[in-house]
């Protein structure tokens, strides 16, 4: 059996549905309401079909959601979140290099990173701290003024898990600088991130502490998860990019925010179009 779920920012379109229910045979359609559908289906999905019925949705302008049978939408505990680009806007390495003059360089190195071409998480970051060496750290602050902002239902999703009891961590390799701020703005339990050197106000060019690369990522959502005793397959996990694959392999519903290709490919769900909030229609209908 797959369980899928169709969301959008505005009404769903009634060809998409009908185009899927005549290539698939179907047993329920189920209106959650105007934006949501849930569609259940007897036989389970290829990875061609996932790319078929994707890419329909796609050119609607409708996200689409493939429910594991193993997760219980009810017994949604826990929400775990990477940072840049998916809770927040930016690529905050990204910004702090645009303020020293080696955005091109750095951001070089990202997109290559979190597309998966440079397998070493690690590093990638270490190279691109690298460059930063001998700016001011109030650099910092600007970016943090001047360019960052929550994503899209970033507010409403926290908002929602707070109502319910949902406990919510924030795993990033980007910066506590920006984490720790985004955690106080959000209210949210945990969060971890790497911590950038600083001496006398200026950015040494290297990493304090072990790096939180994509093997630290799980490992930190099997420890909040064990500290709240809960079941890893009781999390949602959104994420953008490769070095959040491992956490999202543990979650009962791991979904990619505007993600790149592979997380496309590899997670359960993608949000191209609604923001992090466009799961909580059929969250609060299963609660």
């Amino acid at each position: 059996m797959t369980k899928i779920i169709f969301t959008s920012l505005k009404e769903i379109p009634s060809n998409l549905i009908s185009s899927i229910a005549e290539h698939y045979h179907h047993e329920t359609i189920l209106n959650i309401s105007s934006k949501t559908i849930e569609m259940v289906f007897k036989s389970n999905f290829q990875s061609n079909d996932k790319k078929m019925i994707q890419d329909l949705a796609e050119k609607n302008q409708t996200d689409v959601i493939f429910l594991k049978n193993e997760y219980i939408p009810n017994e949604t505990k826990v929400f775990v979140f990477d940072m840049d680009s998916t809770l927040i806007n930016i690529e905050c390495i990204d910004e702090i290099a645009r303020e020293c003059g080696k955005v091109s360089e750095v951001s070089k190195i990202t997109e290559a990173s979190m597309r998966g071409e440079i397998k070493n998480f690690n590093e990638s970051l270490i190279a691109r701290v690298k460059l930063l060496k001998g700016a001011s750290s109030e650099i910092l602050e600007k970016v943090y003024q001047k360019s960052l902002r929550l994503n899209l239902g970033a507010e409403n999703l926290i908002q929602f898990a707070h109502q319910h009891g949902i406990k919510t961590l924030l795993v990033s390799g980007g910066f506590t600088f920006f984490s720790e701020r985004v955690k106080q703005m959000l209210d949210l339990d945990e969060a971890h991130s790497n911590t950038l050197e600083i001496v006398d106000g200026v950015i040494t060019g290297d990493v304090l502490g072990k790096i939180v690369d994509g093997d630290q990522k799980a490992y930190l959502v099997e420890e909040f998860c064990k500290k709240h005793q809960v079941l890893t397959t009781s999390a949602v996990v959104f994420g953008d990019g490769s070095n959040d694959l491992k956490m999202m392999e543990l979650a009962g519903l791991s979904l990619g925010f505007r993600p790149k290709p592979i997380i496309k490919e590899k997670a359960d769900g993608t949000l191209n179009f609604v923001g992090l909030d466009g799961i909580t229609e059929f969250l609060s209908f299963y609660a």
